[in-house]
Protein backbone atom coordinates (compact mmCIF):
# COMPACT_ATOMS: atom_id res chain seq x y z
CA UNK A 1 0.00 0.00 0.00
CA UNK A 2 0.99 3.83 -0.54
CA UNK A 3 0.74 6.95 0.68
CA UNK A 4 0.10 10.17 -1.60
CA UNK A 5 2.26 12.87 1.06
CA UNK A 6 0.73 15.73 -0.70
CA UNK A 7 -2.25 16.77 -2.28
CA UNK A 8 -5.15 19.03 -2.47
CA UNK A 9 -8.67 17.36 -2.19
CA UNK A 10 -10.64 20.41 -1.80
CA UNK A 11 -14.71 20.82 -2.62
CA UNK A 12 -13.44 23.82 -5.47
CA UNK A 13 -11.44 20.67 -7.54
CA UNK A 14 -13.73 17.51 -6.57
CA UNK A 15 -17.44 17.05 -6.79
CA UNK A 16 -17.38 13.68 -4.61
CA UNK A 17 -14.19 13.66 -2.27
CA UNK A 18 -15.73 10.42 -0.68
CA UNK A 19 -15.76 8.49 -3.85
CA UNK A 20 -12.29 9.99 -4.88
CA UNK A 21 -10.66 8.85 -1.28
CA UNK A 22 -12.71 5.16 -2.26
CA UNK A 23 -10.88 4.93 -5.88
CA UNK A 24 -7.50 5.75 -4.26
CA UNK A 25 -7.77 3.15 -2.14
CA UNK A 26 -9.09 0.75 -4.54
CA UNK A 27 -5.65 1.59 -6.47
CA UNK A 28 -3.69 0.60 -3.19
CA UNK A 29 -3.31 4.18 -2.26
CA UNK A 30 -4.83 3.76 1.60
CA UNK A 31 -3.30 6.95 2.95
CA UNK A 32 -3.65 10.68 1.95
CA UNK A 33 -2.03 14.01 3.31
CA UNK A 34 -4.26 16.34 2.52
CA UNK A 35 -1.94 20.17 2.29
CA UNK A 36 -3.17 23.52 3.09
CA UNK A 37 -2.22 26.44 1.27
CA UNK A 38 -4.27 29.44 2.68
CA UNK A 39 -6.90 30.11 5.81
CA UNK A 40 -9.23 28.08 3.12
CA UNK A 41 -8.18 25.22 2.68
CA UNK A 42 -6.63 24.98 6.05
CA UNK A 43 -10.02 24.89 7.37
CA UNK A 44 -11.28 22.82 4.71
CA UNK A 45 -8.32 19.93 5.66
CA UNK A 46 -9.21 19.75 9.46
CA UNK A 47 -12.82 19.14 8.27
CA UNK A 48 -11.20 15.83 5.97
CA UNK A 49 -9.55 14.20 9.13
CA UNK A 50 -12.64 12.47 9.76
CA UNK A 51 -12.30 10.61 6.24
CA UNK A 52 -10.49 7.30 7.37
CA UNK A 53 -6.54 7.48 6.30
CA UNK A 54 -6.61 10.93 5.83
CA UNK A 55 -4.35 13.30 7.55
CA UNK A 56 -3.20 16.92 7.07
CA UNK A 57 -1.00 19.76 6.92
CA UNK A 58 -1.50 23.45 7.64
CA UNK A 59 0.64 26.58 6.51
CA UNK A 60 0.10 29.50 4.21
CA UNK A 61 1.28 29.33 0.29
CA UNK A 62 3.60 31.72 -0.44
CA UNK A 63 1.73 33.40 -3.51
CA UNK A 64 -0.66 34.04 -0.75
CA UNK A 65 1.75 36.38 0.77
CA UNK A 66 -0.73 39.18 0.09
CA UNK A 67 -3.82 38.19 1.18
CA UNK A 68 -1.97 36.51 4.41
CA UNK A 69 -3.44 37.73 7.69
CA UNK A 70 -1.86 37.40 10.86
CA UNK A 71 -5.16 35.22 12.30
CA UNK A 72 -4.32 32.99 9.47
CA UNK A 73 -1.63 32.26 11.54
CA UNK A 74 -2.76 32.12 14.89
CA UNK A 75 -5.15 29.40 13.60
CA UNK A 76 -2.86 27.31 12.58
CA UNK A 77 -0.86 27.47 15.61
CA UNK A 78 -3.96 27.05 17.68
CA UNK A 79 -4.97 23.35 15.37
CA UNK A 80 -1.35 22.29 16.03
CA UNK A 81 -2.41 20.01 18.31
CA UNK A 82 -4.76 17.95 16.65
CA UNK A 83 -3.01 14.36 16.12
CA UNK A 84 -4.17 14.15 12.61
CA UNK A 85 -2.15 17.52 11.37
CA UNK A 86 1.13 16.09 11.25
CA UNK A 87 3.25 19.12 9.83
CA UNK A 88 3.12 22.76 9.05
CA UNK A 89 2.77 23.47 4.72
CA UNK A 90 2.28 23.91 2.33
CA UNK A 91 4.72 26.62 3.00
CA UNK A 92 8.34 28.19 1.09
CA UNK A 93 9.17 30.01 -2.01
CA UNK A 94 8.03 30.79 -5.41
CA UNK A 95 9.75 33.86 -7.68
CA UNK A 96 8.39 32.51 -10.62
CA UNK A 97 5.05 34.82 -10.87
CA UNK A 98 5.81 37.05 -7.27
CA UNK A 99 9.06 37.85 -7.59
CA UNK A 100 8.22 41.26 -6.45
CA UNK A 101 7.10 39.78 -3.11
CA UNK A 102 10.05 38.29 -2.11
CA UNK A 103 10.87 40.57 0.93
CA UNK A 104 7.35 39.42 1.96
CA UNK A 105 7.67 35.70 1.24
CA UNK A 106 10.60 35.21 2.90
CA UNK A 107 9.22 37.08 6.35
CA UNK A 108 6.21 34.71 6.24
CA UNK A 109 8.28 31.61 5.73
CA UNK A 110 10.22 32.15 8.45
CA UNK A 111 7.57 32.74 10.77
CA UNK A 112 6.36 29.23 9.91
CA UNK A 113 9.71 27.84 10.06
CA UNK A 114 9.98 29.42 13.38
CA UNK A 115 6.46 28.19 14.10
CA UNK A 116 7.74 24.24 13.15
CA UNK A 117 10.63 24.70 15.34
CA UNK A 118 9.09 25.77 18.22
CA UNK A 119 6.34 22.80 18.05
CA UNK A 120 8.58 20.50 16.70
CA UNK A 121 7.13 19.30 13.46
CA UNK A 122 7.82 18.72 10.68
CA UNK A 123 7.84 21.26 7.10
CA UNK A 124 6.37 20.51 4.00
CA UNK A 125 8.60 22.91 1.65
CA UNK A 126 7.45 24.57 -1.71
CA UNK A 127 10.18 26.24 -3.54
CA UNK A 128 10.20 27.46 -7.43
CA UNK A 129 12.63 29.31 -8.94
CA UNK A 130 14.05 30.40 -5.51
CA UNK A 131 16.63 27.69 -4.41
CA UNK A 132 19.17 29.39 -2.32
CA UNK A 133 16.82 31.69 -0.79
CA UNK A 134 15.16 28.77 0.51
CA UNK A 135 17.94 27.06 1.66
CA UNK A 136 19.73 29.95 3.49
CA UNK A 137 16.20 30.45 5.45
CA UNK A 138 16.33 26.69 6.24
CA UNK A 139 19.28 26.87 8.03
CA UNK A 140 17.95 29.47 10.56
CA UNK A 141 15.64 26.63 12.26
CA UNK A 142 16.12 23.51 13.66
CA UNK A 143 13.07 21.53 10.82
CA UNK A 144 12.85 18.49 8.59
CA UNK A 145 10.85 17.70 6.46
CA UNK A 146 10.00 17.00 2.65
CA UNK A 147 10.72 19.42 -0.50
CA UNK A 148 7.39 19.39 -2.38
CA UNK A 149 7.81 18.41 -5.96
CA UNK A 150 11.51 18.43 -5.77
CA UNK A 151 12.68 18.98 -9.52
CA UNK A 152 16.26 20.64 -9.16
CA UNK A 153 19.69 19.22 -9.86
CA UNK A 154 21.88 16.60 -8.09
CA UNK A 155 23.54 19.01 -5.98
CA UNK A 156 20.73 20.88 -5.12
CA UNK A 157 19.43 16.98 -4.17
CA UNK A 158 22.25 16.22 -2.01
CA UNK A 159 22.26 19.56 -0.20
CA UNK A 160 18.43 18.64 0.76
CA UNK A 161 19.10 15.59 1.52
CA UNK A 162 21.96 16.27 4.28
CA UNK A 163 19.80 18.91 5.58
CA UNK A 164 17.60 16.11 6.64
CA UNK A 165 14.72 16.58 4.20
CA UNK A 166 13.19 13.86 1.92
CA UNK A 167 12.28 14.78 -1.70
CA UNK A 168 8.61 14.52 -2.77
CA UNK A 169 8.29 12.98 -6.39
CA UNK A 170 5.73 13.53 -8.19
CA UNK A 171 3.90 12.96 -11.75
CA UNK A 172 6.72 15.50 -13.03
CA UNK A 173 9.34 12.42 -13.50
CA UNK A 174 6.75 11.01 -15.93
CA UNK A 175 6.98 13.79 -18.11
CA UNK A 176 8.68 13.27 -21.65
CA UNK A 177 11.48 15.72 -21.85
CA UNK A 178 11.52 16.04 -17.78
CA UNK A 179 15.34 15.88 -16.32
CA UNK A 180 14.35 14.92 -12.86
CA UNK A 181 14.19 10.64 -13.86
CA UNK A 182 18.46 11.34 -14.77
CA UNK A 183 18.59 12.95 -10.98
CA UNK A 184 16.47 10.53 -9.06
CA UNK A 185 18.61 7.62 -10.62
CA UNK A 186 22.02 9.08 -8.21
CA UNK A 187 19.65 9.31 -5.37
CA UNK A 188 19.05 6.78 -2.67
CA UNK A 189 15.75 5.36 -2.24
CA UNK A 190 15.57 6.30 1.00
CA UNK A 191 15.09 9.97 0.47
CA UNK A 192 12.14 10.17 -1.34
CA UNK A 193 8.45 9.81 -0.76
CA UNK A 194 5.66 9.57 -3.32
CA UNK A 195 2.95 12.32 -4.06
CA UNK A 196 0.61 13.72 -6.61
CA UNK A 197 -0.31 17.32 -5.67
CA UNK A 198 -3.80 16.55 -7.07
CA UNK A 199 -5.24 18.00 -9.00
CA UNK A 200 -1.93 19.33 -10.54
CA UNK A 201 0.95 17.54 -12.23
CA UNK A 202 -1.24 14.49 -13.89
CA UNK A 203 0.99 11.89 -14.42
CA UNK A 204 2.16 10.15 -18.11
CA UNK A 205 -0.30 8.97 -19.55
CA UNK A 206 -3.23 10.94 -18.18
CA UNK A 207 -2.41 14.19 -18.82
CA UNK A 208 -4.74 16.55 -19.63
CA UNK A 209 -7.13 15.14 -17.04
CA UNK A 210 -7.63 15.90 -13.08
CA UNK A 211 -4.98 14.34 -11.11
CA UNK A 212 -6.00 12.33 -8.03
CA UNK A 213 -4.75 10.22 -5.26
CA UNK A 214 -5.30 7.30 -6.94
CA UNK A 215 -2.07 8.18 -9.61
CA UNK A 216 0.25 7.35 -7.15
CA UNK A 217 0.48 3.88 -8.11
CA UNK A 218 1.26 5.47 -11.98
CA UNK A 219 3.92 6.95 -10.60
CA UNK A 220 5.03 4.06 -8.41
CA UNK A 221 5.75 1.84 -10.82
CA UNK A 222 7.89 4.72 -12.80
CA UNK A 223 10.01 5.09 -9.73
CA UNK A 224 10.32 1.51 -9.95
CA UNK A 225 11.29 0.86 -12.99
CA UNK A 226 13.72 3.85 -12.67
CA UNK A 227 15.34 1.96 -8.98
CA UNK A 228 14.59 -1.57 -10.37
CA UNK A 229 13.12 -2.65 -7.44
CA UNK A 230 9.25 -4.03 -7.65
CA UNK A 231 6.23 -2.07 -7.06
CA UNK A 232 6.06 -4.23 -2.94
CA UNK A 233 10.12 -2.81 -2.19
CA UNK A 234 9.04 0.76 -3.13
CA UNK A 235 5.93 0.69 -0.80
CA UNK A 236 8.30 -0.95 1.68
CA UNK A 237 10.99 1.77 1.82
CA UNK A 238 8.83 4.66 0.81
CA UNK A 239 6.66 4.34 3.83
CA UNK A 240 9.23 3.52 5.90
CA UNK A 241 10.68 7.31 4.86
CA UNK A 242 7.54 8.72 5.82
CA UNK A 243 7.15 7.25 9.00
CA UNK A 244 10.93 8.75 9.85
CA UNK A 245 9.83 12.69 9.27
CA UNK A 246 5.72 11.85 10.12
CA UNK A 247 4.01 11.07 12.87
CA UNK A 248 1.92 8.63 11.27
Amino acid sequence: MFCDTHCHLFQEYYEDIDEIIKLAKENRVNRMIVAGCDDKSNKEVLSLLEKGEIYGTLGVHPEEVESFKESDLEFIEKNLSHPKIIAIGEIGLDYHYEKETKEKQIKLFELQLALAEKYDLPVVIHSREATQDTIECLKKYKVKGVIHSFSGSLETAKIYIKMGFLLGINGVITFKNCNLKDVIKEVDLHSIVLETDSPYLTPVPFRGKRNEPSKVLTIADYVSEIYHVSRETLSEITNANIQRVFDI
